[in-house]
């Protein structure tokens, strides 16, 4: 079983990303397969995706768009979207967003 999460952190305000659109995909092939459209809460967390079934091991990717959260905070975007992927094989899997306008860094959580 797997088991995915992610939450989305403002590093330049200390808070929570609200509102931020992230898209699962599963490769299949040479194609990206959708397989999940959430949005984080107030909490930056999306919860939603910790219902999405029958994950097999294989390599996902977490799209992070996050120029419309900038821009709602009247800062600037250089990059439009964040694009993590990852493989996965079996047990829980957290994937932690730190944003700022100008740099991103992520990491495998708890």
């Amino acid at each position: 079983m797997i088991d995915l999460s992610t939450h989305v952190l403002d590093t330049a305000t200390g808070k929570p990303a609200v509102g931020v659109e992230v898209q699962l995909q599963q490769l299949q092939g040479d194609d990206w397969s959708p397989l999940a459209t959430v949005i984080t809460n107030e909490d930056g967390r999306a919860p939603e995706l910790a219902k999405v079934d029958n994950l097999a091991p294989g390599i996902y990717r977490l799209r992070f768009d996050i120029a419309d959260y900038l821009k709602s905070s009247n800062a600037t975007s250089f990059y439009p979207w964040v694009e993590i992927i990852v493989e996965l094989e079996q047990g829980h899997y957290h994937v932690p967003l730190l944003l700022s306008p100008y740099g991103y860094t992520t990491y495998r959580g708890s």
